[in-house]
Order: structure tokens, then sequence, then C-alpha cells
């Protein structure tokens, strides 16, 4: 098997196990190949794998894993999916040594996430659909039944979240995917979308500065490092993610650490955005 084959082959195994449907678009849009092309692909998986699929479901328009699906090409972590759909996964992989280059990737721990649980999630977005859900939080660990609406798919660095209007507290909030229980059940159409997210809507600038404790040489540094200009970084962001930025930046809002090497950057704009912050 070649490896265009392979990377098609993958994206099926994808798309199939974590959406729980396939179409030929899935690979038209992606590969850039034909309708024809993309059915014929569907076809050698199939031949190569016949207890993944089943056969195609008019109803349904797509191809439905079966319930002996069993993974050949994909790990059972649902950030491979998600980094896909996101765009923060190269499209191809160069293996010939003139183009390779040697690299290594952090990994953080997989979180508990299964296609039973994405797969409505899938749904419930692009339908605009209620979701009734088990969840469970570090505030209140007791699993409890709640509904919500999700419109997004937000990764935050570490972990992906669900940014979904929540019926129980009357408000757009940000759900851990791995705290969620069980298989939701998907309801009837919500009125609630992402335009009526103001937080998500809203765009808000953070500015940070190297700690003025700094000396002027390791302010010159991260300066250098940042590409401050004036001595500040601007960063644009959407107002609901203010507080996952700077937790990345590791800049620490509550207080100032005691050794400014370890603080490094402060927000200097604090008192205009902290109505947005956590």
């Amino acid at each position: 098997m070649d490896e265009n084959q392979q990377r098609r082959f993958w994206l099926i195994e994808l798309v199939a196990h974590w959406e729980g449907r396939l179409t030929t678009t899935h690979l038209r849009e992606f590969f850039g190949i034909s309708r024809q092309h993309a059915s014929n692909e569907i076809g050698r998986y199939r031949e190569a794998h016949p207890q993944n699929l089943l056969d195609y479901r008019h109803s349904d328009r797509a191809y439905l894993p079966s319930p002996d699906f069993r993974r050949h090409y994909i790990s059972a972590d649902v950030a491979e999916y998600l980094n896909w759909m996101a765009g923060l996964s190269a499209r191809s992989i160069p293996t010939h040594p003139s183009c390779s280059l040697p690299n290594h990737v952090l990994r953080h721990p997989a979180r508990n996430v299964t296609p039973q649980l994405t797969r409505p999630m899938v749904r419930a977005i692009r339908e605009q659909r209620r979701v009734e859900v088990d969840y469970g939080s570090v505030a209140n660990p007791d699993r409890e039944g709640r509904i919500i609406a999700p419109h997004t798919f937000v990764n935050t660095g570490l972990r992906w979240h669900l940014r979904a209007w929540c019926e129980k507290n009357q408000q757009y909030r940000d759900f851990v995917l791995s705290r969620f229980h069980g298989q939701p059940d998907l309801l009837d159409k919500s009125p609630r979308d992402a335009n009526g997210d103001t937080a998500w809507n809203t765009e808000i600038t953070l500015i940070l500065q190297p700690d003025m404790r700094l000396s002027e040489g390791q302010k010159a540094v991260l300066e250098h490092d940042y590409g401050m200009e004036g001595g500040q970084l601007c960063l644009k962001t959407r107002a609901a993610l203010a507080s996952y930025l700077l937790k990345e930046m590791q800049v620490n809002t509550k207080m100032l650490d005691g050794r400014p090497e370890a603080q490094q950057l402060v927000l200097v704009n604090y008192d205009d955005v902290r109505e947005w912050l956590f």
C-alpha cells in the first residue's frame, strides 16, 4: 500500500470511528479527488477491512461503522480527530531523506473520550440541537444530568473543551470533553447557537510585557523572543478564551510569582479585560 492510500484509509477510519458516518465528501474535501475516486477508495478500504463498514445506507446517505469496528490506522485518542479537523495536524508527512527532519513532539496524556460521546456532539453542532448529558466537574464531582446546546470544539492547549449553552446555568460555558459520562441523548432543535454567545463573539486584546523586576538585559531577551514592539506583545483573542491563552503563556493574573525569572510576563491591561477572566 502506498503512502497516499494509507492516508486515505486513515481518514476513512478516523471519520467513521469518531463521527459514526462516512461519505465520499470527506475524502473529496480533504484530498481533492473526484467522487468516483473517493467511492473507489472506500470500496478498497471495505475490501481490506470488511468487518468495519456496513453497506451504504441510503436513509443516512452514508456508510456507517459496524458494531465490530476495529482500529487499524488510528489511535484511541480523540485529539487525533479534533486536531485534524482543526487543521493542527500536517496533511502529509515527508519521508524522503532530503525532505525529512528529525523532530519530537511532547505528548500530553490522552483524555478519556469515546466515539459514543463525540458522535452525538458532532451531530448536535452541525444540526444545532440540544443534548442531554451526564457531566462531572471538580467543583461538582457528583455526576449530574444537564441539557446543553454545543456550538464549537475548543482546543485550550492541554485538552479539548466544548463551548455550549447550559440550560441549568442559563449561560454559555466550557465543558471538558473527558468529563462527560456515558452517551449523550440528542434532543430537538435549539434556539441557542454561537451567534448568541457574547464572550465568544467579543474580541479583546491582551497586552503583555516583561516583568518590570527583570534586568534590562533579561527584558531584551523576552522582547526578542516574542517579537515585541515597543516592549509589548499584543495578542488578540476571543474573550471566552482569554484565560486559557494567559495560562498557556504562563501569565499569572492572580498574584505575582516571587521570582521575576519565573513570572517573566505580566498582563498590562488587566483592568480593561478583567470582566472576561476567570
